[in-house]
């Protein structure tokens, strides 16, 4: 196998060595001529059908409207912007900015975003004149696979490399780690183990970390609205995104409205009794989350799988969190549409339960609140210790960018140092590219001593 890896990785470097000096009007006019190809209505619809069918994850309708969406926003957001050339000069300093492509991009892919994700990578990867390797999850080629043929015939029409874009067939553990040594830059979309094995593959990595949503409703709030937010984000696509709300603190005072809401809007609430059963359902080894229940729907989970028995109208199910926070498994990540829900009395309280949540799962990810309260809005952004924040948003639909806030479209979540990632990032084509420094002599700027120590000379002496 090594050597059809080297042969993949021969074609990429020769169609990235073709497109390294290309102007920006032939950069742009091939990320659009991929792009569309994946986005083509009647494309979507068969990549968003394999992708259900093949991952018996999500909701097709979902997934159509992710593999489009994502793909427009990121061509919304690079739309005008310049990836060749100078791309920054300051002449009082002497100073310009020369952008790099990277060269050849690795890329593991998650089978809960299996089109979307390689779709939005693509044309990433094109923007910044890269080429990109995909390794699709092992559950996900067909429907990955797809997303690609389509990419490349963009790239055909065009007169562009087809090669830019690849992806492996037979993507075995041993020759994801063998590939991730042989690239320029190694981009984990996938598990915690996959992204481990990128940070230790000796080459530059990109990485996310796990996610597990705490969304706040505070006093302020209309608890029926938040609601509705909280449903379209835990619904969408059966809970495959990441940002997902898994848990919801709510304030005590609108509690009950709130959480009437959430069964209105479809939620199933458990018993004690019911929520034994489901856990012992979904973490069988009471550590790891069992398959058969990730991005499932509801009623399965809970009827099929759980032996529970919820009305066939269920959209979700809602199990109310124990303290201690830390001995409640239901606090960790789910990957599912079932969410935990706490009772909060301060706003103090609030951010504790984000904190010990957090603690268990999630950390650098992502929270969310609402309120109307900037305050609360800022002493939230504070205390968290997230990359991302959202304010009376549906969280899983805002994260990653949307039509109706300004966060990058991406599909890679960066967590910082908190989730063990090197960046904070909404990852895109941005952190895919090198810069080279160019400094002109310039006449001496050297600073002056009592102005810059004179305060402090003052205050404390020297």
């Amino acid at each position: 196998m090594s050597d059809e890896l080297q042969e993949m990785i021969d074609k990429a470097r020769k169609a990235q060595a073709v497109v390294e000096h290309w102007p920006q009007d032939k950069v742009d006019e091939m990320v659009k001529a991929a792009a569309w190809e994946m986005i083509k209505p009647e494309h979507a619809e068969e990549c968003a059908k394999l992708a259900a069918q093949e991952t018996k994850m999500g909701v097709y309708e979902d997934k159509y409207a992710k593999h489009r969406n994502k793909v427009l926003g990121a061509l919304r957001d690079m739309e005008g912007e310049q990836s060749t050339g100078i791309v920054e000069e300051n002449r009082e300093k002497g100073i310009f900015k020369v952008i790099k492509p990277i060269g050849v991009i690795f890329a593991p892919t998650p089978c809960t975003n299996p089109t979307a994700t390689p779709a939005v990578k693509t044309v990433f990867a094109l923007k910044s004149r890269n080429a990109i390797i995909f390794a699709p999850h092992m559950l996900a080629r067909r429907c990955s696979g797809k997303t690609v043929e389509f990419a490349r015939a963009g790239l055909k029409k065009v007169g562009a490399p087809e090669d830019l874009i690849q992806i492996m067939e037979k993507p075995y553990i041993e020759d994801i780690q063998k590939m991730m040594s042989m690239c320029d830059l190694v981009v984990s979309t996938g598990g915690t183990q996959s992204v481990k094995a990128a940070y230790s593959s000796g080459k530059p990595a990109l990485g996310v970390g796990a996610g597990n949503s705490v969304m706040i409703v505070d006093e302020t709030a209309d608890p029926v609205a938040a609601a509705a937010k909280i449903v379209a984000s835990k619904t969408f696509d059966n809970a495959t995104s990441c940002s997902a709300e898994n848990n919801v603190v709510i304030q005590e005072s609108v509690y009950e409205k709130c959480l009437a809401a959430l069964k209105e809007k479809g939620g199933y609430l458990c018993s004690a009794e019911e929520k034994a059963k489901l856990k012992a359902a979904m973490w069988p080894d009471g550590e790891h989350i069992e398959a058969k229940v990730v991005a499932r729907p509801a009623v399965r989970i809970a009827n099929k799988i759980a032996g529970l028995n919820v009305p066939e109208d269920t959209r979700f199910i809602m199990v109310l969190g124990d303290d201690p926070v830390e001995s409640d498994k239901f606090a960790d990540e789910k990957l599912s549409p079932v969410m935990t829900v706490w009772k909060y009395k301060t706003f103090n309280d609030a951010i504790e339960y984000v904190k010990r949540i957090h603690a268990i799962k999630g950390r650098g990810h992502c929270c969310g609140i609402h309120t109307t309260s900037e305050d609360r809005i800022r002493e939230l952004a504070e205390q968290a210790q997230v990359s991302r924040l959202m304010v009376n948003q549906p969280q899983c639909l805002a994260n990653s960018g949307a039509f109706t806030n300004g966060m990058p479209y991406t599909m890679t979540l960066a967590c910082g140092t908190w989730g063990n990632n090197s960046s904070n990032d909404n990852i895109t084509w941005r952190n895919w590219v090198n810069y080279t420094w160019v400094s002109r002599p310039i006449p001496e700027n050297k600073p002056d001593e009592e102005k810059l120590f004179g305060a402090f000379w003052n205050a404390h002496g020297k």
